[in-house]
């Protein structure tokens, strides 16, 4: 939901979001993305509350993989760059291409997992890709879980997928430890008890990111995962697309036609799926704030300390401040 002017409580750096598709009309998947791009996007997200961020690559051609991920390989470690863009997030293009699970991400582009061809991915990005999401169902997905774990430092989530809860238990004996925007990404429909939504809510090892714009998720759902994972297990994300921070309207965005409304909300206007949120993760910790039950200290936790943790960053050594009470306007 979107949000002005909102006084926030958050340390006094802002924010760590590990899921950023790109913001006000920069996309990190366009085959035309240029460098200082990157580093615009960077500041523009740190005066708007986010103090560091993953850059999140969605189901691409090839060649996107190619040409971009050596710029932000290179754009971590430019001036504007250092400590705030702190790694890559490949959302594909092992996902599940079955309706509802796919979510906006094209179907025609995902790939069967390939060990050599992640390698791949990690050789042009010079070692900086720090986040996977992957459907654990899809053939040789469990291998590659396992090359990873024991290859590369890069965590495995779970995300857009149908996975089985034996699938799931696999997955997370193999090496995956985190869940891709929990509560999406998923069919509109599910069984009631036998669903994916349960089974990953109650498989301890797996932390969960939750995208609390207000569009994503209902307060209900959100309080349930609180309750189920724990403080600890949980981080959030906002998932902000490219068109993100613009004025409502109609767009193309990530291959999609979509209209953005006033709370952030970006709606296919040809399928019943979100594309991404018009929010950035100051106003998703907004919203989230506002729900009421959690503490200022959880708050930080959630937004601040678990997105590092996750990265192997100790927050506590960052020298990013004390909490305080800051204006953010978006």
């Amino acid at each position: 939901m979107m949000s002005d002017n909102k006084k926030l409580i958050y340390p006094d750096t802002g924010f760590v979001d590990l899921q950023v598709n790109g913001y006000r009309g920069v996309d990190f998947s366009s085959p035309k993305l240029e460098p200082d791009q990157v580093l615009w996007v960077t500041e523009t997200l740190r005066e708007a509350g986010t103090a560091a961020y993953c850059a999140t690559i969605i189901t691409s051609d090839p060649e996107v993989y190619r040409r971009n991920l050596p710029i932000l390989a290179s754009a971590m470690e430019q001036p504007g760059g250092k400590g705030r863009l702190l790694g890559i997030h490949l959302e594909g293009p092992y996902l599940s291409g079955v309706e509802g699970a796919r979510g906006a991400h094209a179907p025609y582009k995902m790939r069967r997992p390939s060990t050599d061809e992640f390698d791949r991915f990690q050789e042009w990005s010079s070692g900086q890709i720090v986040l996977l999401t992957l459907a654990p169902e899809l053939e040789g997905a469990i291998h590659l879980i396992s090359h990873i774990r024991k290859n590369h430092s890069t965590r495995i989530a779970l995300g857009h997928h149908l996975a089985s809860r034996e699938i799931l238990g696999q997955a997370a004996e193999a090496g995956a430890t985190l869940i891709t925007h929990l509560g999406n990404g998923c069919p509109n429909l599910l069984p009631r008890h036998d669903n994916i939504i349960i089974h990953q809510l109650t498989l301890d090892s797996l932390a969960a990111g939750l995208i609390t714009d207000g569009n994503h998720l209902s307060e209900d759902f959100v309080r349930v995962a609180f309750r189920c994972k724990g403080v600890d297990r949980i981080f959030i994300v906002s998932d902000s697309a490219p068109i993100a921070g613009f004025e409502p309207g109609n767009y193309e965005t990530l291959g999609n036609r979509v209209r953005l409304t006033a709370t952030g909300r970006i709606q296919n206007t040809d399928s019943p799926h979100l594309v991404g949120s018009g929010c950035n993760l100051a106003q998703c910790m907004s919203y989230l704030r506002s729900l009421g039950f959690l503490s200022d200290e959880e708050l930080r936790k959630v937004g601040f300390v678990n997105p590092l943790r996750i990265l192997g960053i100790d927050s506590a050594k960052e020298n990013h401040g004390d909490m305080e009470s800051t204006e953010v306007s978006p």
